[in-house]
């Protein structure tokens, strides 16, 4: 499953920019281009916990990511393969370059380390993103990230993943609110019959101070679009989480994670570390 954008965990939406304006037609015209060529791991499978805002790195910066991940109360036993996830720690770092105002790429390194397993590659993805400009003015943040990947079979059941995210937020004085529609596909796997998936994940904050953010994210996967999963099938969890706003450089975002059905890990631990260069 799958906050933030590729930029900060406390996400707000879109800010003005100075850019030139730029056509809605050539801008949409990269949106359908993504959607129709691009192939993310089916519910991120605890790798990569954030719910995407609409705003992107700016041109020319690099924001360095570590996402951290445990689960305290998960899967003991292998299931179809894969390795038990209960004790294991993922560790993704997440590079993202801002290439113009309204569009970025990001590329991701899965790890995971678990008692009598060692530490192991898990697998790779890639992330473009485009965004609605701020000289169009729409009232709320608007952008779409693709996002295609390869996991090892032990740690996923569809090696070959494809997700597409349209991303929806807004600022309402301290609160903000986002929420992420996703769609994912597996092209190699178990599920690669199953077409695409609706996984949403939404995200509600108050700012307590200018420093300090609480909120809550929720994370799910229903199932194919055509005909969902019963609902003890289906994976559900919910996230209180903290934001940390100490630096335009820097963003810090903590979470503890509940499972809500029994297909999904009880107890997670989240947490990112980012650096803008």
């Amino acid at each position: 499953m799958t906050t933030r954008t590729a930029n900060s965990p406390g996400q707000r939406p879109c800010r003005s920019l100075a850019a030139a304006p730029l056509a809605p037609g050539r801008i949409l015209t990269l949106i359908l281009a993504l959607a129709a060529s691009s192939l993310t791991s089916s519910a991120q499978d605890n790798y990569e916990i954030q719910v995407y805002g609409c705003e992107t790195v700016a041109p020319g910066d690099t924001m360095v990511e570590i996402h951290s991940n445990y689960t305290v109360d998960g899967r003991k036993v292998p299931e179809n393969g894969m390795l038990p996830t209960q004790d294991a720690l993922h560790e993704t770092l997440e590079i993202t370059h801002g290439f113009t105002p309204w569009f970025e790429t990001g590329v991701y390194l899965f790890s995971s380390a678990r008692s009598g397993d060692g530490w192991q590659w898990v697998g790779n993805h890639i992330r473009p993103r485009v965004r609605v400009p701020e000289e169009w003015h729409c009232p709320v943040g608007l952008s779409l990230s693709m996002e295609v990947g390869y996991q090892k079979p032990k740690f996923s059941e569809d090696t070959w993943t494809w997700e597409i995210r349209p991303i929806i937020d807004k600022q309402f004085g301290r609160w903000y609110a986002a929420v992420n529609p996703a769609f994912e596909r597996s092209f190699s796997g178990a599920n690669s019959a199953r077409g695409f998936e609706f996984s949403p994940s939404a995200k509600l904050s108050y700012d307590f101070t200018k420093k300090v953010t609480l909120g809550v994210e929720y994370y799910a996967s229903y199932g194919p679009v055509t005909n969902f999963d019963p609902q003890s099938s289906q994976q559900h969890q919910i996230f209180p989480v903290i934001d940390l706003n100490l630096s335009p450089k820097w963003e810090f975002n903590f979470g503890v994670g509940f499972g809500l059905t029994h297909s999904t890990d009880h107890l997670l631990l989240k947490m990112i570390v980012g650096r803008r260069f």
